[in-house]
């Protein structure tokens, strides 16, 4: 992938509401190139989509925890996460090799909302629960590297 393309999707992987007077800005591109260069980069498939990056702060979820999974029952179907999908706490559900089945990433106000939400996910999935609390967050949502190195 070129350079300039490079800088591109790692701008727009940053701050995808961007307007494209400002990407033009930063890649030293005239707006009509960089609109250009964008949709080349979408019909190729390397841009899906857009996000604009809203903290957990802003919304009023200081409280990050990360939450393993596992079920009582090994034998049991592993639906976990349709049994899940309706908690909107539950930001992040990842599928693991080691002990536990699924690790969740989870956002909720308080510590008593926290204790609300895994009394919830143990009733809903029929699974024992070990929580961590994140206590900061040094990075998160970093751009990808498009240069792989």
């Amino acid at each position: 992938m070129e350079e300039i393309n490079r800088k591109i999707v790692a701008l727009l992987a940053a701050d995808g509401r961007m307007s494209f007077t400002e990407l033009a800005r930063r890649t030293g591109l005239s707006v009509s190139a960089a609109q250009q260069r964008v949709r080349r980069l979408e019909q190729r498939g390397v841009i899906k989509g857009y996000s604009a990056v809203i903290s957990a702060e802003e919304v009023g979820l200081p409280l990050t925890a990360f939450v393993s999974i596992k079920p009582f029952d090994p034998a049991s179907p592993d639906d976990a996460p349709e049994r899940l999908a309706h908690l909107g706490a539950i930001e992040a559900c990842h599928s693991v090799a080691g002990d536990e089945n699924y690790i969740l990433k989870v956002r909720v106000a308080s510590p008593s909302e926290l204790e609300d939400l895994l009394q919830e996910i143990r009733a809903a999935a029929s699974v024992s629960t070990h929580t961590t609390i994140v206590l900061s967050t040094p990075f998160e949502n970093r751009p990808p590297d498009v240069d792989g190195g």
